[in-house]
């Protein structure tokens, strides 16, 4: 029963409102049943048979929800029961309104087809029947035509305009359920951002706090082993270095839990607002220039400084220093007539290098001399920090990993330089001691970092704006696949409805072309020349009188113009002229018993004669 039954589930209503709307339908059709049977017809409909029509359509409109194909073929068979032409004024509208929501309520348009096809058939084989049992000579082939003709304009054009409201409809509801859609992820996404947001102010609290941490660790080793401390002092400031590097590490193992939980998924960096362009710290000069990629890390960042506010690479090296640290900055000509050489990314990602690199030699190499060298030239802008090996008697804090699972040390460093399109080297020195290159581009788009390899990591290739990072690269707007899905979706629903409507207008064309064409040659085929009608007698033998008369005939006018024929008898009309869409004189020609019995000249409608 899959073919009777094309409701969908977005066609169901609440019970109140769905029996209203049914109720006012079927009242609006019963009166055009009422009127057309009572008024319109010759002779009148009898009672009995308008109350069983009004019946029939109500059930049918009980049935439209649920089974609107049946609908349907239940108000054609009532329409088709009053005339096999199917062109009435009692069931033409529920033809009409029954084949409107059969394409608003059926989700598939096959069976749809096969009921258009099954009353084709059967009106094909009414036309014949009934106009060869009525007696008024009507030609079977025009009144299919009819037929068909009142099928398209009444049935499948209703059917198509349903289709079209329904496909709107759905397509409406697929807007706004993707507007939800997308509503939520936006939720989401706002979440993740502020979890994302977490994670980097937990991990500039690490690099921040342990810096500092160390720092003060660092100043507690050079006060112990200063000469003429007394021993209490002594041991009180060996407490003091152990508390701050065990502090180092709870720091680092509590805000490990709000750090991303992959090494391949760092955080961005942090924005321009804590750290100063590299230009600023070798000579005080404002950070100018920056690519396509960095200018979308730049905009993804939110500020949270938590590093000295205006600190400069300088001012760094020199905090360092005067904690105890035995370090110097070492600056080429080029860096220091070169402000802003690198994008901010870039900046903050040497920054956060040097500090990373202080913050290690001063826990795992005290003593040894620490040389911070900015390099810049035509290619790019190299930033390396070099420790010798820890000096004779120094005790080292605990040794820290450096490739950790929750993207802390080297790790994180090399991903934060990767962001800014440059490239990371660390590793053993031949002296012992250790050094950590950063190298930045001059032009990151032209970037090459095929050679910084390394465990735990893919290997970085030519640089792709927005490849790798958080922030999209900035540029025209390209609609996402759930876009492009509703676009195509939209596109296909109105390609379907224009071959629908294409077809339905072909096929009344053709009809219509078909009726005037048939009524041309039946009106033409159906002549009687005066000359002809003049010779023929009463009496003369019907087979004789056939032999003269045209290959078809006129259907028979109306009883009100045209008297009684003789009793018994069989008549036969034809023109007396071929003129198209005028009324003109009928030549009635009325055999019985196998003579010609009678022949009357009935004047045409409106004809005063």
């Amino acid at each position: 029963m899959r073919v009777w039954s094309g409701a969908t589930g977005s066609t169901r209503r609440r019970a109140g409102p769905a029996l209203v709307r049914d109720g006012a339908l079927w009242a609006l059709l019963a009166a055009a049943v009422v009127t057309g049977d009572a008024y319109l017809r010759e002779p009148p409909q009898r009672w009995w048979l308008t109350a069983a029509g009004l019946l029939l359509l109500g059930a049918a409109t009980g049935l439209a929800r649920r089974r609107p194909v049946a609908a349907w073929l239940l108000a054609a068979a009532l329409a088709l029961a009053a005339s096999p032409q199917l062109l009435t004024f009692s069931y033409g509208p529920a033809l009409a309104a029954f084949g409107y929501l059969l394409g608003r309520r059926c989700a598939q348009s096959r069976p749809a087809l096969v009921a258009f096809a099954g009353v084709v058939a059967v009106g094909t084989a009414s036309a014949y029947v009934r106009t060869a049992d009525d007696g008024q000579g009507a030609d079977p082939v025009l009144v299919w035509l009819v037929m068909t003709g009142t099928l398209v304009f009444g049935a499948v054009f209703p059917w198509t305009v349903g289709r079209y409201r329904r496909q709107d409809r759905e397509l409406f509801a697929a807007g706004w359920d993707r507007a939800e859609r997308l509503e939520r992820e936006q939720r989401i996404v706002a979440e993740q951002a502020r979890l994302r947001e977490r994670a980097r102010i937990a991990e500039d609290m690490h690099d921040a706090l342990g810096h500092d941490l160390s720092l003060i660790a660092l100043r507690a080793g050079a006060l112990q082993v200063a000469p003429g401390l007394e021993d209490e002092h002594r041991q009180a400031l060996a407490g003091l270095r152990g508390e701050a590097a065990r502090a180092t590490e709870r720091l680092r193992d509590i805000i490990g839990v709000l750090r991303e939980p992959a090494p391949d998924r760092p955080a961005p960096d942090r924005p321009a607002s804590d750290e100063p362009a590299l230009g600023e710290r070798a000579s005080g000069g404002t950070a100018s220039g920056g690519t396509r990629a960095a200018e979308a890390a730049e905009a993804a960042e939110a500020a949270a400084p938590l590093a000295p506010v205006g600190e400069t690479l300088a001012s760094l090296v020199t905090r360092a220093a005067a904690s105890g640290l035995p370090v110097r900055l070492v600056t080429d000509g080029a860096a220091e007539s070169a402000p802003g050489a690198l994008p901010p990314p870039a900046d903050r990602a040497a920054y956060r290098v040097v500090r990373e690199a202080l913050t290690n030699a001063a826990k795992h190499a005290p003593g040894a001399e620490v040389t911070v060298a900015v390099d810049c030239t035509e290619d790019g802008t190299a930033v390396s920090v070099r420790n010798g090996p820890p000096a004779a008697g120094a005790t080292t804090a605990p040794a820290v990993p450096v490739h950790t699972d929750d993207g802390t040390g080297l790790v994180a460093l090399r991903e934060r330089v990767r962001l800014a399109c440059g490239g990371l080297t660390a590793g053993p020195s031949d002296d012992g001691g250790f050094t950590v290159t950063a190298r930045f581009p001059a032009d990151p788009q032209k970037a090459d970092l095929r050679a910084d390899v390394r465990p735990h990591a893919p290997a970085a290739g030519p640089y792709e704006p927005g490849a790798g990072t958080h922030a999209p690269a900035v540029g025209p707007y390209e609609p996402g696949a759930a876009a492009r899905q509703f676009a195509a979706a939209q596109r296909a629903a109105r390609r379907r409805t224009a071959r629908a409507t294409a077809l339905a207008c072909g096929a009344a064309a053709l009809v219509v072309a078909a009726v005037f064409g048939w009524y041309a040659y039946t009106t033409a085929e159906s002549v009687l020349p005066r000359a002809t009608y003049d010779r023929l007698r009463v009496g003369d033998p019907e087979d004789g009188v056939r032999d003269v008369l045209p290959g078809r005939q006129e259907s028979a006018p109306s009883e009100d113009r045209s008297p009684p024929p003789p009793p018994g008898a069989r008549c036969a009309y034809y023109r007396t002229d071929g003129r198209l869409f005028t009324s003109v004189d009928i030549y009635r020609l009325c055999f019985r018993n196998g003579t010609l019995a009678g022949k009357t000249v009935i004047q045409g409608a409106g004809d005063e004669r």
